[in-house]
């Protein structure tokens, strides 16, 4: 298996500065909620302390809620992309790997941020509810991208019924390994690294998930 490393193009200028916008508006909203409590930070604040108006707020985010979530659904987007895209012949579950790697490569200069939206999680779980939801539609558009990669792609917004069992299992799958990946992590820094703790989590997906040895 390859390294967790951040490859492909580089996005131009513009869409560097559109994606630092969007990471300045979660941090500050995460930061202030971990610090006031979600229902007492407004989008005003965010705006102030991220350096842009509440306008351009909006313009990232549908709704105050959705900044805590982070969800960025162009990051779902690229992803989908990555696996649409991905050489012929490779098995899905490497694609997959391959295409959250890509995406998760600054884990690590983030764990004070996810250690913090966790914290405000456990304070507002309608946001835990919110975050979830979001999960799951983006689950179901990545089921279709490995549908169509697959050749048993279902109509475009047909909803889950019209999907095979294995792309829908194998998204729900994938994503929830990277998301145990990153809180294992979490709990373990720094005496672990990102890339080793996903590196495993994956190998044992791979290997069908036998029983480890009894040493490890």
């Amino acid at each position: 298996m390859q390294d967790v490393t951040n490859e492909g193009a580089a996005p131009g200028l513009r869409e560097r500065k559109k994606q630092a916008t969007r990471a300045a508006l979660a941090e500050a909203a995460v930061r202030l909620a971990a610090e006031h409590g979600a229902e007492h930070v407004t989008v005003e604040a965010i705006s102030e302390a991220a350096g842009v108006s509440p306008r351009t707020f909006f313009n990232y985010f549908e709704s105050h809620d959705d900044a805590f979530v982070m969800i960025d659904r162009e990051v779902g987007e690229r992803v989908r992309r990555a696996v649409r895209e991905a050489p012929a012949g490779l098995p899905p579950l490497d694609v997959l790997r391959e295409a959250l790697a890509t995406e998760l490569a600054d884990v690590e200069e983030r764990q004070e941020l996810w250690s913090l939206r966790a914290k405000v999680f456990q304070r507002s779980p309608h946001l835990l509810v919110r975050g979830l939801g979001a999960h799951m539609a983006e689950e179901l558009e990545l089921a279709e991208a490995l549908a169509d990669r697959l050749g048993s792609g279902a109509t475009p917004g047909s909803g889950p019924a019209h999907l095979d069992l294995y792309p829908r299992l194998l998204a729900a799958v994938a994503g929830t390994a990277a998301r145990v990946a990153i809180e294992h992590w979490c709990a373990q820094a720094p005496a672990v690294s990102f890339p080793d703790v996903f590196r495993r989590v994956f190998t044992h997906l791979a290997a069908g998930l036998p029983e480890p040895p009894a040493d490890r």
